[in-house]
């Protein structure tokens, strides 16, 4: 076998490995949809009214703001399972199963490519139950299929950045604890962004964060493909912050990685 086939079918084991501790630990699989799911409701049904009032719409707003907030929860769903990969990550490092792999005869790439694809597998399933429980509170998209397509591509790709980026964390931290603390800056990320309220109503100098943060435009461009409002230069920035961030926690993972001697 050619040195990519064997990377190929190492990679696979190891998605199938960590899949299958995923069904052993649903916990941290649920936290990826029960935490976006309990704000979704909080937002929808205690606070929709009024903040939906501020948009313009009729019915008391509520119907306007199930559909303005839909695309950052999934965001947010997003960012909780960077979460839940960090301490995955944590765990082998702290049960010494990643300097274990290092002795054996994988490929180096196998073990770090098996925790993303593994992460992004889970934090898609994780977002079609959130999706469907938007459905069911009143969430009504304008999308198109192949807007749709769009935006699940979008979700796949930001969920990609952010697990090389969680998958860096998880190896720098010395305990699972701290790999659990070290992402909580990603979850806050869309409440400072335009995720539940327009960036225009914001304070200055909280407005100009909020403009320029990575998350915005990531949930602006889901907000026009699955609402039918123009997306305009927005997809671009988002696909240009995905890669960076995919790009800088693929170099950090792999650094961290060569770097931790074997036991």
């Amino acid at each position: 076998m050619t040195t990519l086939a064997l990377t190929l079918s190492d990679s696979a084991t190891m998605l199938r490995r960590n899949l299958r501790r995923a069904a052993r630990y649903p916990g941290l699989t649920l936290v990826v949809a029960a935490v976006p799911i309990v704000m979704l409701l909080l937002f929808v049904h205690v606070l929709g009214g009024t903040l939906g009032a501020g948009l313009g719409g009729p019915a008391g707003g509520r119907p306007e703001y199930v559909a303005y907030v839909v695309p950052g929860i999934l965001v947010l769903a997003i960012a909780g399972g960077a979460q839940g990969t960090a301490i995955g990550v944590a765990m082998d490092v702290a049960e010494g199963i990643i300097a274990r792999f290092r002795t054996m005869s994988i490929a180096r790439a196998a073990v770090l490519t098996g925790h993303v694809v593994g992460a992004v597998v889970q934090t898609m399933a994780g977002l079609l139950v959130v999706v469907a429980v938007a459905l069911l509170v009143g969430f009504r998209p304008d999308a198109t299929p192949v807007e749709w397509l769009a935006a699940a591509a979008l979700l796949a790709v930001t969920s990609f950045a952010l697990a090389w980026l969680s998958v860096a964390m998880g190896l720098s931290t010395k305990t699972v604890e701290a790999a659990s603390n070290l992402p909580m800056p990603l979850i806050l990320l869309p409440f400072f962004g335009s995720g539940f309220v327009p960036v225009e109503s914001m304070p200055a100098g909280l407005r100009w964060f909020a403009e320029h943060q990575p998350f915005t435009p990531v949930i602006e461009t889901l907000r026009g493909l699955l609402t039918g409002t123009a997306v305009g230069s927005s997809w671009w920035v988002a696909t240009a912050w995905c890669a960076g961030i995919a790009l800088v926690g693929y170099l950090w993972a792999r650094a961290r990685y060569e770097r931790r001697p074997a036991r």
